[in-house]
């Protein structure tokens, strides 16, 4: 998003934490596909192949994570904090939709 718009419309930081979300569920994603992968392969360099991806996954799914908590887009390890993080994020996106009346 342009800085000078997303300003004006207050949601520069909230893009920053949307995207963010986005990467950090895409990465949860890909780790489970991989590990399902794992578990169906027939030869030893496919699976070797799929759990280098794999472990590829999981240090990314640390770094934009790691990344998400010292923003104070995540909180892990207090759900309270969390939930309010969520509901106010579904709060914003229910205020960006538009309206029937248009």
């Amino acid at each position: 998003m342009n800085p000078f718009i997303g300003k004006l419309s207050g949601m520069s930081s909230l893009t920053d934490q949307v995207i963010a979300t986005d990467m950090q569920m895409a990465a949860k994603s890909a780790i489970k596909q991989y590990a399902l992968a794992i578990t169906e392969t027939a030869t030893p360099e496919i699976r070797s192949t799929l759990t280098q991806h794999l472990e590829d996954c999981i240090n990314f799914h640390k770094q934009i994570s790691d990344y998400m908590v010292n923003k104070g887009y995540y909180f892990p390890l207090d759900t309270s904090k969390q939930v309010q993080v969520d509901t106010d994020m579904a709060d914003q996106a229910l205020k960006l939709q538009p309206t029937g009346d248009q």
